[in-house]
């Protein structure tokens, strides 16, 4: 089963995705940290319930790698935006068995969290980067529980595709949450968050 863990906004920089994220949230994101292993950094925000914000880009003081970076992140060019939603899996053998298109698995650290990702191995992920990443927690409290919420509430995310039909049903039948839904379009997603009565649209 899928199950939603958190949401991505990429950026040419961290300082362009944070920006965009706070002036469309109204919100200060937390710390963050790096990403040796990819040469990326972000900083993170509390949605509830349970869930989370990242936003995320190349680190410039990282070493050059002979590998790809995570999210296509060597190919995102443009202004900063919404652009990767991450779900969470039981066991990653056997997700990447019902979807190996989603990537190999990477064991990864940081500090006291320990997750597995699957990631492909040129980095971008399928159907122009709107498939789910896939994230397996090894941390007994992961960032979804552990971050305070802050205010903001989780209403629904849209995914757009020219081929949405196909990736909805190529998730089908392990993902159920009627919060996610799938439309045809450009590629690209929106989420649907809250701040008490304030309704905010993340793109």
């Amino acid at each position: 089963m899928l199950t939603l863990d958190h949401l991505a906004v990429l950026g040419t920089s961290l300082e362009a995705a944070v920006a965009h994220t706070e002036a469309t949230l109204g919100r200060a994101m937390g710390a963050g940290g790096q990403h040796v292993h990819f040469g990326t950094h972000n900083r993170l925000l509390g949605l509830d319930p349970e869930l989370y914000l990242e936003a995320i880009a190349v680190d410039p003081a990282a070493p050059p790698l002979d590998h790809a970076r995570w999210f296509g992140l060597d190919q995102f060019e443009g202004p900063a935006r919404l652009d990767k939603w991450i779900c969470r899996v039981p066991d990653m053998a056997a997700a990447l068995e019902a979807f190996p298109q989603a990537g190999a698995p990477v064991s990864l650290a940081r500090g006291d969290l320990r997750w597995t990702m699957a990631v492909p191995e040129a980095g971008l992920l399928p159907f122009d980067g709107m498939f789910p990443a896939l994230i397996q927690w090894h941390s007994p409290v992961p960032p979804g529980q552990s971050l305070p919420a802050g205010g903001l509430g989780f209403a629904g995310l849209t995914i757009r595709h020219p081929e949405a039909s196909a990736l909805a049903a190529a998730l089908h039948p392990h993902l159920d949450d009627p919060r996610i839904r799938f439309a045809p379009g450009a590629p690209g997603m929106t989420a649907d968050l809250t701040d008490g009565d304030r309704k905010i649209a993340l793109t």
